[in-house]
């Protein structure tokens, strides 16, 4: 089985979700080396875990072979980061109202909708060759 591969800020882990915590260490220590408050923190590792998820369940397909990647990007009191993975995109778009009453007792569905609730910005850039999401946090 492949294993996590650290290059510089960018981590690089496999469509498997016993990976998560290596993420997580991972941005939680670049964010307090950067001197993050740990609620920006909590908020910044909530979102990204939910979009690594995403990634490898949604984008990857859960498949061994694809492979997901977090950048970390730390600067004038800001933090970026970015997940992309290997899958065929999708479209934001169509994505439902979590909050629409024919939603409300679905259990998928909200990643999204956190993600944008705890960040101040998000891009979405999916193409047939993957999906790129890039998220937006002073600190």
């Amino acid at each position: 089985m492949k294993k996590p591969e650290i290059s510089g800020n960018t981590i690089r882990v496999p469509s498997d979700q016993a990976f998560l915590p290596n993420v997580d260490d991972f941005l939680e220590t670049a964010l307090r080396e950067y001197g993050a408050d740990e609620s920006v923190i909590a908020d910044i590792a909530i979102s990204v875990s939910e979009l690594v998820n995403n990634a490898m369940m949604h984008g990857n397909k859960a498949s061994p072979d694809k492979m997901v990647s977090v950048t970390v990007s730390l600067a004038r009191k800001t933090a970026t980061v970015t997940v992309d993975d290997e899958g065929y995109g999708f479209t934001p778009d169509t994505i439902q109202d979590p909050l629409a009453d024919e939603n409300l007792l679905k259990e998928v569905g909200r990643g999204i909708f956190i993600v944008r609730s705890l960040m101040d910005k998000v891009d979405i850039n999916a193409t047939d060759k993957g999906t790129s999401v890039s998220i937006t946090k002073a600190i």
